[in-house]
Order: structure tokens, then sequence, then C-alpha cells
């Protein structure tokens, strides 16, 4: 486990990144790409899913890149730790793989993934997932969004199962968390339904507080889960 020693992006304004990866050569790459982004900052890296949950709590990063698969404890264990620390409510978890596993899909959104990326993605669309995570949105590859939308559109009628505080929205926020589960940013929910960008913002907001959702990934499972996308 190795901590960087750069400046505290808290006061520079940059996206604080911490990679977890057992192998040396992912971890060059992703080192690199990171560091080419002049709005991130890569603060730790591990090799292990134990070392990057006491790195999370060491250095309470923004983002953090987590492989599926680490020895000692796995990258989904490592995320379920992670989300379930109080302390650690500010950090979101982008998973990486190298094959497209649909159980592991569904496990890490389930668990409170803010993304799910494949290793062989464009480098830009990396980071792209990276700066989504850190401001509450979710980017997942294309591939994996299929792979969601299939699935649940494959289930058989009646199969829902409605988030028990789903009933707590409002027609208009149902409506806004449908868009959401189909995969539209605040700007398309906002041309849609004819509002402003600001008031998209607000009942996304309002929604993910009254589902007790971590972020948009989250929200897009509720949303499937629910039967509010079909």
């Amino acid at each position: 486990m190795t901590v960087g020693d750069e400046v505290d992006g808290a006061s520079t304004g940059r996206v604080r990144v911490v990679i977890a990866d057992d192998q040396p050569l992912v971890r060059m790459g992703l080192r690199a790409l990171v560091r080419s982004d002049a709005g991130l900052e890569l603060v730790g890296e591990a090799e292990t899913g134990r070392e990057a949950v006491a790195l999370a709590r060491s250095v309470t990063p923004d983002v953090v890149l987590m492989d599926i698969r680490m020895p000692e404890l796995d990258g989904l264990a490592a995320l379920r730790e992670i989300s379930a620390d109080p302390a650690l409510g500010g950090v979101h978890v982008v998973m990486l793989t190298t094959f497209e596993l649909d159980e592991y899909v569904f496990a890490a959104l389930q668990a409170g993934a803010s993304g799910f990326m494949i290793k062989d993605s464009e480098p830009t669309e990396l980071l792209r997932a990276i700066h989504a995570a850190a401001s509450g949105e979710a980017l997942m590859s294309p591939s994996v969004t299929r792979t969601v939308i299939e699935t649940f559109a494959g289930r058989p009628a009646g199969a829902a199962s409605e988030h028990p505080r789903l009933g707590e929205l409002t027609e208009r926020e149902r409506e806004v968390l449908g868009l959401v589960g189909q995969g539209l940013n605040n700007a398309e929910i906002a041309e849609r339904l004819w509002i402003t960008k600001a008031t998209a913002r607000t009942h996304v907001s309002h929604i993910m507080l009254k589902l007790g959702a971590r972020d948009r990934a989250q929200l897009v499972v509720i949303a499937y889960s629910s039967g509010l996308v079909r």
C-alpha cells in the first residue's frame, strides 16, 4: 500500500483518487491516466482489497478505482465495507474488471458502486467515470449498461421488487426517477420535462435523500427493480 505525498486535493479543487489493483502493470497504467488529468490527484495505491479499505479510511479519497478481483479481500467485499462505513459516506467507488460478468455488475451496483467500467474502455471514458462518480453521477461502460437493461427487461411480469420508501416520492419525482433509470443526465431530464437543469438536479437530490441512495447508480438499480423502467 502506498500513500501519495502530493498537496491536499481539497485545497486545490482536484478530485482525490485511490487506485486498488493487484497487478503492477495495471496500476502503472491507471497511475499515468490519473496524473494526465489536471483535475485529478492520486493520493494512494493498494494491492489488495484489505489495503484498499484501510487506505480509504486513512486518506478519505473522493473516488476509489477498485479492481473486482483482488487477494485477501475481493473488490466487492471491499466495496461493501467502504459503503457500510458512515465515515466514508463521501467516498465513491468505481469498479473495474477485465470481463463483463453479469452477477458482478448487479452485486457491485447494489452494494453501492458509483460506476462499473471494463478495463479496456477508452481512457477518456474512464476519466469521465472518475469525474462523474466524484460529482455524484454514475457512468458505466456501454456494454455494462446494456447488460443491466437486458437483464431487467427479461424479467417476467410481476418480478419487480418495489423499494420500501418509493411511496414517499411525489409523482414528479417518480417520473424523474424513471428517467434516471433510462440513463438520462440532469440536462436531458430537464429538456424532456420542460424544466430547468437546476430543478432537475433538485429533484434528483430529493429522490436520493428519500430513498437513501448514495448516488445515481443506485437510483438506476432502484428504478429498474421497482418496475419504473421497462
